[in-house]
């Protein structure tokens, strides 16, 4: 990712008459995140939360392809202290808590592959939906660091067995019948057009649910998790240490060569 690439990207939302509200993020290559597109989503996802005009949000990701290429290796390489390495991997920390503390319903939309970061924007909604090609795949100890951020969140959701797994085989695609099976995904499809229809009918009954319910309902779901403000601030510093390291500059350097 150039630093053309770097500064291309964005997040947009909107609401329906239903009270439906969909964010979307996108970036040409695969859906890919720089920090400054992170950020805007977790305010995004803030800002959302808030309006009493949205019922329920749908987390979206233009194109057909990827949902998430995760994080961008452009602006990994280029950290060259502690601190911009905390606040470069603080990127993904936000959009979890984000969604975390959102009093809103979040419903994911997953029409492609997911890596890395990806897994744990998929991981942090409240319910989501895939296509058949919605592959699952935590890269980070392929490239000298590990999924530390991500890794509540989807611990959360597929359990520690699962999750180690895909940390450890760092280089393998697990399919979207696997990731359904942990419960990543509550359902999969075989079409982006079916997963919309779905994902329409449910965001239309939770719009017409009681907000007050479904809020109370969010924090009984999060329950424990009240210390991931810290958790993953903690996290983002142990990744962004190691990325400062000789080897894992080296494994990012042989990981886009590919």
């Amino acid at each position: 990712m150039s630093l053309e690439a770097v500064n291309q990207g964005d997040v947009s939302f909107a609401t329906d008459e239903n009270g439906i509200t969909t964010i979307e993020f996108q970036h040409p290559l695969s859906n890919s995140l720089p920090g400054r597109v992170l950020a805007k989503l977790a305010e995004t996802i803030t800002s959302v939360g808030k309006d009493d005009n949205t019922k329920v949000i749908i987390l979206k990701s233009a194109g057909e392809r990827a949902f998430c290429a995760g994080a961008s290796f452009d602006e990994l390489i280029a950290i060259d202290d502690l601190d911009v390495g905390k606040v470069f991997f603080s990127g993904f920390a936000n959009v979890i808590n984000a969604a975390r503390k959102c009093p809103k319903l979040i419903i994911g939309r997953v029409q492609g592959k997911a890596v890395g970061g990806g897994v744990g924007m998929a991981s942090a909604v409240d319910f989501c939906y895939a296509t058949k090609f919605a592959a699952v795949k935590l890269s980070e100890l392929a490239v000298g660091i590990g999924p530390f951020v991500v890794g509540p969140a989807v611990e959360r959701k597929v359990g520690t067995s699962a999750m180690s797994m895909m940390a450890i085989n760092a280089t393998e695609w697990y399919d979207a019948e696997w990731a359904r099976e942990k419960g990543l995904y509550a359902e999969t499809f075989d079409s982006i057009e079916a997963m919309d229809e779905a994902i329409s009918v449910l965001a239309t009954k939770l719009a017409n649910s009681n907000p007050e319910a479904m809020s109370m309902l969010k924090e009984v779901f999060w329950q424990g998790t009240e210390h991931w403000d810290t958790l993953l601030s903690e996290r983002a510093a142990m990744s962004g240490k190691l990325v400062l390291s000789d080897f894992t500059k080296n494994a990012i350097n042989k990981f886009k060569k590919k």
